[in-house]
């Protein structure tokens, strides 16, 4: 039943993106804070990717590079499966809701209906939870010296507490977000660089391994449906992540064409993740040991990564939701935020919730947003053909003035 329900919901997406390419190639996309097209990527970037990225492929590699045991994945080599599940394609589910938060939601208002805002905002606080309790389950591998690199112990929950109310501090203040998206993405940078020093790549070496990526694009039909669970359980977390992160980010986007938009959302973020894998794949096939400093630069990036996401989520239940800094006060919100998500992420971590079925309702909220411009808002979405007209107008004064 989930490989059915995923599976229509991306050929659902792929087929809303053709459409929205179609319909409003040339429409100009502002949100109600256009910022410049790195600081909107780069909370892009760090909004929509987690812990996952920095800890997931040195486990996984090993997995894809096993087809006797997985024969699945014998179609292309390790590294061109792992880009495959964060690059590129998976992209343009992001594409989707930014292009429908910032040109037609502001017109419909379909997540403003009372159900549907407790069901998104539900989904919302669940992936925030989620997000957490990766984090949680893959610090035993990272900091083994502090249990047998297998079992989370009290003193990672304490850690993962901690990020958790580091996120609920940054979550009351909006200064914070500029400066952690952009000091993110120069972290991350910093760290592909200082990585691939360390293990002696050369630009040659970086060129071969990145050629081996072309794999994915030899084979992108094989990643739109689902391969197996695994690939599943991915798309299941994209999907669960599309409506949140499109509602966030949809507020910066700087006037891009959509044809831009999209253009922008499928390569720019998937170079430094092709880089980023390419590095981690050369210590992979060269068995080159992580242990000390570089575990440690990579858990310092990933807890930057966790503490961006949730600030991110955070502040978007929360003001979905009026439960903003103003109305609660500082402690009170901090406190909520923090017992909720620890709360949650303890469920996660213990099987009590599963991100495919989080996933499954953000599937059926599509499917209802579709059913619901269709039967009461089909003449009003068919006649846009620009964003909103105040946002037009004060983002032309904008530009005016400087």
């Amino acid at each position: 039943m989930l490989t059915i329900i995923i599976s229509v919901g991306v050929l659902l997406v792929l087929s809303l993106v053709a459409f929205c390419l179609w319909k409003w190639g040339d429409v100009r996309c502002v949100g109600v804070t256009p910022v410049p097209l790195f600081t909107f990527i780069a909370i892009l970037f760090t909004s929509g990717l987690d812990v996952g990225l920095i800890m997931f492929p040195l486990t996984e590699f090993p997995v894809y590079a096993d087809t006797a045991a997985n024969p699945e994945y014998a179609f292309t080599n390790p590294l061109a499966i792992e880009f495959g599940f964060w690059g590129f394609m998976i992209w343009s589910f992001y594409f989707l809701t930014s292009f429908y938060f910032c040109v037609i939601e502001p017109r419909v208002g379909f997540f403003e209906i009372p159900a549907v805002k407790w069901l998104n905002n539900i989904v919302i606080i669940g992936t925030c939870a989620f997000t957490a309790s990766l984090f949680l389950s893959y610090l035993p591998s990272y900091i083994p010296a502090a249990g047998d690199g297998k079992t989370v112990i009290a003193a990672f929950y304490l850690i993962a507490l901690s990020v958790i109310l580091l996120a609920s501090i940054s979550a009351t203040d909006l200064k914070f977000l500029r400066f952690l998206s952009v000091g993110s993405v120069w972290l991350f940078l910093t760290l592909i660089v200082g990585m691939a020093i360390y293990a002696g790549m050369t630009p040659t070496i970086l060129g071969e391994h990145l050629l081996d990526i072309s794999g994915y694009f030899e084979n992108l039909d094989k990643f739109v449906l689902p391969m197996n669970e695994y690939h599943e359980f991915y798309l299941f977390w994209w999907f669960a992540w599309s409506i949140m992160i499109g509602q966030f980010t949809s507020r910066f986007v700087g006037g891009l064409r959509t044809w831009q938009l999209l253009l922008a959302l499928l390569t720019i973020p998937s170079i430094p993740i092709a880089i980023w894998f390419a590095v981690l794949y050369h210590y992979h096939v060269n068995a080159i040991a992580t242990a000390g400093l570089v575990n440690l630069s990579m858990i310092v990036v990933g807890i930057t990564f966790v503490i961006n996401s949730l600030d991110s989520l955070i502040r978007l239940y929360s003001d979905n939701l009026g439960l903003t800094v103003s109305r609660l006060g500082r402690a009170r919100h901090i406190t909520m935020n923090v017992v909720l998500l620890f709360a949650l992420a303890v469920m996660f971590q213990t099987q009590w919730l599963r991100i495919q079925w989080i996933g499954s309702v953000v599937v059926a909220i599509y499917l209802a947003c579709i059913a619901y411009l269709l039967y009461a808002h089909r003449e009003r979405v068919a006649a846009i053909n620009s964003s909103p007209e105040d946002r037009t107008l004060d983002f032309d004064r904008i530009e005016t003035t400087h």
